[in-house]
């Protein structure tokens, strides 16, 4: 009779675990469209791996409100595992003191295999320590890209397979293009990024001191250079002829490329999907111009999009799951797959391999073009990437005075020094609350 109540005991232990509920891991995140759906694929496939943990995608909004969120729900005790920050929140997450478990912490802690050597180092040091130590996980890194219009270009009489080199060809193309009867001839996303810190990057120039923020906190910014200002005078000329049209902050202006109301645009190569999807017309990805008079260019982009952190106050076996899904994202299947369906960089030089042995590239070279710029030379210190407190208010800072040149409340000149002047007011703010 015992050992008929044992077997029973036995027999019913097993079938509630064989019935237990999955551990639960949220992870939050901003991505839209085909690339939402391409993370709810990649949790899926995870999910289907094993049967102890279950990562549930959540979308929370922008890249802005969704970290907003995460430090939110950190302070109200209802944090998310995961969540992704985008680049310019880096520096503020390194200094949530407590709030963060660095993602080589937690690797080490749950056994999992990890070799920060297998990551494209240009991407893995915008996330680590000066000691190389990974702070979060990359996740859809980028870089910004110039799309252009392959159909328009014909119909101004242009080669669809020469796109502009230089600005100065640049700027001759996009009047060439207007002129052809397009509303207007280029637009470009998120000004900050593409047009400052990309630009400035690609010319290997400084854009503010202690290596753009990577050596210490008492940076300054210092982009309002001869240079920026000659760039930002032609375009906002160009503004004023109806051939450059600006479609609003961050990434509000693709519309204006894939409705085909202009023939030039810069975007991240992340867009790549969704232009897929949406563009009734032949594009192509190039490299972005770059001013011949520079010696040192071009040099290397720089790195955009975002990376996943990880919240303190977890259990152990949330941990335990969220590791396994880093490993698992980090795989080169699975980060082949999220290449290819995106447009965003492979993490790993793995990955690359894998999607070049199978012939993706043949019929899709632009998201090649937007890793070899990104490897295009050695980072330097004007080119390894960007680290400034108060990073998200400084670009709004910059959002609002670009728009203030366009209506002609400020001169380019003074715009820039303004944008330089107020964005170093935040970084003495942050570091003053950050010693």
């Amino acid at each position: 009779m015992k050992r008929l109540t044992l077997a029973l005991l036995i027999v019913s232990m097993v079938a509630t675990a064989a019935f237990a509920e999955p551990i639960s891991i949220d992870f939050w995140h901003a991505m839209t469209g085909k690339n939402g759906d391409t993370v709810q694929a990649i949790c899926d496939k995870f999910n289907a791996t094993q049967t102890l943990y279950k990562v549930v995608p959540v979308y929370k909004g922008s890249y802005s409100d969704t970290m907003n969120a995460g430090i939110a729900a950190f302070r109200a005790k209802s944090a998310p595992a995961i969540v992704q920050v985008y680049e310019v929140g880096t520096a503020t997450m390194m200094s949530a003191k407590g709030a963060v478990k660095p993602v080589y912490q937690l690797m080490k802690e749950t056994k999992q295999k990890f070799d920060p050597k297998i990551y494209i180092p240009t991407i893995t040091s915008y996330y680590s320590t000066s000691k190389g130590e990974m702070l979060s996980m990359p996740f859809n890194s980028s870089t910004s890209v110039m799309y252009y219009n392959k159909d328009a270009f014909r119909k101004a009489g242009l080669d669809p397979e020469k796109p502009p080199v230089t600005w100065p060809e640049f700027f001759e193309v996009a009047r060439k293009l207007k002129a052809s009867g397009m509303e207007g001839g280029f637009s470009t996303n998120w000004i900050s990024w593409i047009q400052l810190e990309n630009f400035s990057a690609w010319h290997n120039q400084p854009f503010g001191t202690k290596s753009n923020g990577f050596d210490g906190l008492d940076t300054e910014l210092v982009f309002n250079t001869p240079l920026t200002v000659k760039h930002f005078e032609t375009i906002y000329k160009l503004s004023q002829e109806k051939v450059f049209i600006y479609g609003g902050r961050e990434n509000k202006a693709n519309p204006l490329f894939s409705s085909g109301q202009v023939g030039m645009h810069f975007e991240s190569i992340g867009g790549y999907a969704n232009f897929k999807n949406t563009c009734k017309f032949e594009f192509g990805v190039a490299r972005l111009p770059y001013y011949p008079e520079v010696a040192d260019a071009p040099q290397n982009s720089i790195i955009g999009g975002a990376s996943l952190w990880v919240f303190n106050g977890k259990s152990k076996d949330e941990y335990k799951g969220v590791a396994q899904f880093f490993s698992f994202l980090s795989s080169p299947e699975i980060q082949a797959f999220w290449h290819q369906n995106t447009g965003y960089l492979p993490i790993t030089m793995a990955a690359y391999e894998l999607t070049k042995a199978q012939g993706f590239y043949t019929t899709n070279p632009g998201p090649e073009v937007a890793i070899k710029q990104l490897l295009n030379k050695a980072p330097t210190k004007n080119s390894m990437g960007i680290r400034f407190g108060n990073f998200n208010i400084i670009r709004e800072i910059e959002d609002q005075t670009w728009e203030d040149i366009l209506a002609g409340k400020i001169s380019v000149k003074a715009g820039l020094e303004k944008m330089v002047r107020e964005g170093n007011a935040k970084l003495r703010d942050f570091e003053r609350l950050n010693k």
